[in-house]
C-alpha cells in the first residue's frame, strides 16, 4: 500500500525516539478523492489508533492508516532526500484526489481516471484541463478541453501525440483514437 523508503524510515525512527513510548505515526488523506486533496503524516499516540485502522509495521515504528484514507493511498510513497541544499521528506500518492480504478473496469472509468490522474495535471501547469465526454461505439474517446486549453495553438499536438497515443498505448485496442469536440475560440484565456 505504502512504500516507505529506508531513508525516510530512518528519519521517523529519530524524530519518533523524541516521543513518548508507543507513538508512531499516521498517514492521512485530506478531502480523499477531491481535486483539493492534501496527504500528511503525523504523530499517532497510542490513544488515538483507532480499531477500523490499518497498521503497517516497519523496523522501528509502525504506520497507521485510517480506513477512509486507505483507498486513496495506494501506490503512495514516503522519501526523505537529503542534498545540498537539505533534506526534504516527500509523500507522493498518485491516487489521492481520484480512487485508482480496477484494472477490470468499464472502459469510460478507466479512461476517464487517465485523464484525471495524469493528463489533467499536466494540463493544469498551463491552465487547461480535459473531460472525457463519451467514448464511441468505433472505439474513438471524444474530449472536451476547457481553460488555457481552449484556443491553443498546440491542442491538435496534445491530442495526436500527446493523449491519443499514451492511450492507445495503455489500452491497446480498446481505443481506436481521441476526438476533440471543443470549439476552440482564441483568446487572453488560452496558452500559447
Amino acid at each position: 500500500m505504502i512504500n516507505i523508503s529506508e531513508s525516510a524510515q530512518a528519519h521517523f525512527a529519530k524524530l519518533l525516539s523524541q516521543q513518548d513510548e508507543g507513538t508512531n505515526i499516521r498517514v492521512f488523506v485530506v478531502n480523499p478523492g477531491t481535486p483539493s486533496a492534501e496527504c500528511g503524516v503525523s504523530y499517532c499516540p497510542t490513544d488515538a489508533v483507532e480499531p477500523d485502522d490499518t497498521e503497517l509495521t516497519f523496523n522501528e515504528f509502525s504506520a497507521f492508516v485510517d480506513k477512509d484514507s486507505k483507498p486513496f493511498l495506494d501506490e503512495a510513497e514516503i522519501d526523505f532526500v537529503t542534498d545540498q541544499m537539505g533534506s526534504q521528506l516527500t509523500l507522493k500518492a498518485p491516487n489521492a484526489k481520484l480512487r485508482k480504478v480496477a484494472d477490470d473496469a468499464p472502459l469510460f472509468d478507466r479512461v476517464n481516471y487517465f485523464l484525471q490522474a495524469e493528463v489533467n495535471p499536466q494540463l493544469a501547469g498551463h491552465g487547461g484541463e480535459c473531460t472525457l465526454m463519451e467514448i464511441t461505439e468505433d472505439g474513438y474517446a471524444v474530449l472536451q478541453f476547457g481553460g488555457g486549453c481552449n484556443g491553443c495553438s498546440q491542442i491538435d499536438v496534445t491530442v495526436k501525440d500527446g493523449i491519443e497515443k499514451q492511450l492507445i498505448e495503455i489500452m491497446g485496442d480498446e481505443i481506436k483514437g481521441v476526438r476533440d469536440m471543443t470549439e476552440h475560440q482564441r483568446g487572453e484565456h488560452s496558452y500559447y
